[in-house]
């Protein structure tokens, strides 16, 4: 599996001590997250800098190895050679996770995982085919069933977002005209008001920037993200966001940055022949 790394490019990042490694929108592709996760292992930093791993959300669905991703997503530090991991939850991870739990949004929330846009059905299948079951919706006993109580609590305990100095790194985005930090803090269990993981085009075609807030996300695949802001290539940080999602399922490529104080690149994993090294 082929991973390429662009040169550096300058942005206005300031995160302290940190060399930051964000991985954008999987999708249950686990090859390329290994290919990447590896490259992130060997990544050389400045010396004294802490190496971070961030997941910025949508692990699963639609993809071939759900299961498998999530495995390697639950991995601890010292199997990444990093110090530190933060892992956050992105629409599709709520959805599922919303249907497992039950509440006031847990039928939709259900029905739209299951639904061939959202393709959640890979994962109850591979669920299944892991327990022998035949269960026809999600619960939290099929998911410990399928992958353990520690990846169910790992699952469970995903964050909204993670700040690190001037930079937000969260699964959709921010919207203009919201204080940060009240709608960051808006629950999973809201479903779709809980915005940081649904937005798209409000965010994106937003130039008037975010407080000096630098915003890295994913959600947003390349086509969409070329629709909606006219930018040819996705992941150039423009109008102080920066986007991560290489559209996987129809790219088969799976997109990370590795970012410093001042300065970023990004990392592509992937078959060769599909895509070309960004400059």
């Amino acid at each position: 599996m082929d991973v390429t790394i662009s040169e550096w490019r300058t942005a206005p990042f300031a995160v302290g001590r940190e060399a930051i490694f964000a991985v954008g929108d999987v999708h249950g592709c686990a090859d390329e997250l290994a290919a990447l996760l590896a490259a992130v292992g060997v990544a050389a930093v400045p010396h004294g800098l802490r190496k971070r791993l961030v997941y910025l959300g949508d692990l699963i669905d639609r993809g071939p190895r759900n299961l498998d991703t999530l495995k390697l997503w639950a991995e601890p530090e010292a199997a990444r050679g990093v110090d530190a991991i933060d892992r956050l939850m992105g629409n599709h991870e709520q959805l599922l996770l919303l249907a497992m739990t039950g509440g006031p949004h847990a039928g939709k929330a259900e029905s739209m995982w299951l639904s061939e846009a959202m393709g959640g059905g890979c994962v109850l299948a591979e669920m299944n085919a892991a327990t022998g079951s035949a269960a026809e919706r999600p619960t939290a006993a099929l998911f410990r069933a399928a992958l353990g109580d520690d990846i169910h609590r790992l699952f469970a305990s995903m964050r909204s977002h993670v700040a690190v100095g001037n930079t937000i790194l969260v699964h959709g985005g921010l919207e203009p005209g919201e204080e940060p930090d009240q709608y960051l803090a808006r629950p999973w269990q809201s479903f779709t008001d809980a915005r940081w993981a649904w937005v798209h085009g409000e965010f994106l075609q937003w130039q008037g920037g975010f407080g000096g807030r630098m915003v890295v996300h994913g959600h947003t695949p390349p086509h969409k993200h070329r629709e909606l802001t006219g930018q040819e290539d996705p992941h150039l940080f423009a109008f102080d966001r920066l986007g991560l999602d290489g559209g996987t399922t129809r790219t088969g490529i799976v997109t990370g940055a590795q970012i410093e104080t001042g300065r970023y690149r990004i990392l592509r994993a992937g078959v060769a022949a599909a895509f070309a090294p960004a400059a």
